[in-house]
């Protein structure tokens, strides 16, 4: 359709251009004319409104369109820049291009945000870009400013100032309020609780387990059973392996016959199990502790049998001096010490203290923010 347009006023405008020897040109002609065409520049500037109160603001629009590899400057308008006497620049709002004919020409669009502080007919003049090098101008345009109507015959005529309003108090008003405070509460202990069980290193939730209190032969055995499987530093240091031995024993001792023989010498613990025991029965553990005093206080160097006969010597001592544990009886609970119920306790106080401490900190907090939010409301 545009090259038949084109051609026809070729022909209106140069009627002698007919003929064969006219034929080329214009046929070459034709064929430049797309080119033309993407190489051609469209500039417009517009106004959304054309009348606009004083201080009202509206929107500038500036509209570009040109080839996509062409070099284009738009017009260098900025924030509080005045375009008249009457009319400024308020803001610059935005720039979009968009790709046109397959990615061949572009278009350009500026938005700006006007007003005007007197009541006039205003003009604007037209605005200037450069594509190449070369300047393109819009049309002009035309504004009318009007001013806001006031009513001069009643001057006085005006609402007067209202009085200050005294709200009787409601709880509907707070109950929104108070449940957020409450939710907040309960959402800060969890929090609080949570960090706590992680900084103490314990599970979030803790299943308690009761200690079954296992005989004292069954004790002594399985601590004999690990020195017994440490065999390789006990033919290193004897005095270690013997000091082990004889503690095994002085607690197995205690537990069985309900006296102190950890705090009491191996004399004195050999003539208070002969008030149980015949000598003959003692024998045996008499040389194992007659050893172990000398390996500890006077550095006797002891063989590996005679470190195994002391062994042996512990475990005959044990197996002929248990007491057997009846299977139909319930097992006895392994009761916790007084000083660590206390101790227990204290802590437990602690934690309740910092934690109503720290809700009576958080709810203060909480309505003291929410009472300035609404006083600046």
């Amino acid at each position: 359709m545009k090259e038949k347009i084109f051609h026809q006023s070729i022909v209106n405008k140069y009627p002698s251009l007919t003929g064969e020897r006219t034929g080329v040109g214009l046929f070459l002609l034709l064929l430049l004319l797309p080119v033309l065409s993407f190489a051609q520049v469209v500039f417009e500037a517009r106004i959304d409104t054309l009348v606009l109160l004083i201080g009202e603001q509206r929107e500038l629009t500036l509209d570009v369109t040109c080839g996509a590899q062409q070099k284009l400057k738009m017009p260098d308008l900025r924030p509080l820049q005045p375009l008249t006497d009457k009319v400024e620049i308020v803001d610059f709002l935005s720039s979009d291009t968009t790709r046109l004919d397959e990615g061949k020409r572009m278009q350009v669009q500026n938005r700006y945000s006007i007003t005007a502080w007197d009541s006039a007919f205003v003009y604007l003049p037209p605005f200037t870009v450069e594509v190449d090098g070369q300047p393109y101008q819009s049309k002009s345009l035309a504004l009318k400013v009007i001013m806001i109507p006031v009513d001069t015959v009643h001057v006085d005529r005006f609402a007067p100032p209202k009085d200050i309003q005294n709200n009787p108090f409601s709880w509907d008003d707070w109950k929104p309020a108070i449940w957020l405070l409450v939710l907040n509460q309960l959402l800060v202990i969890a929090l609080l609780w949570l960090y706590g069980r992680w900084r103490e290193n314990k599970p979030i939730i803790r299943f308690v387990k009761r200690k079954v209190k296992l005989p004292p032969h069954q004790v002594a055995m399985s601590e004999i059973e690990r020195i017994k499987g440490e065999r390789k530093w006990a033919e290193e240091d004897s005095k270690e392996y013997y000091t082990q031995l004889t503690d095994t024993l002085r607690t197995y001792i205690k537990e069985r016959y309900g006296f102190n023989a950890t705090e009491m010498t191996s004399s004195e613990i050999i003539e208070r199990l002969l008030q149980e025991q015949d000598e003959t029965a003692l024998a045996e553990l008499r040389q194992l502790f007659t050893t172990a005093d000398l390996v500890k206080f006077a550095k006797w160097t002891t063989l590996i049998n005679e470190n195994d006969a002391n062994l042996v010597s512990a475990i005959d001592f044990i197996n002929q001096t248990k007491m057997e544990v009846d299977p139909n009886a319930k097992p006895e609970v392994e009761e916790i010490p007084e000083e660590v119920k206390q101790s227990q306790k204290r802590s437990f106080a602690a934690k309740v203290v910092m934690w109503l401490m720290g809700f009576v900190a958080v709810l203060f907090l909480a309505c003291a923010l929410y009472l300035v939010i609404d006083l600046i409301r």
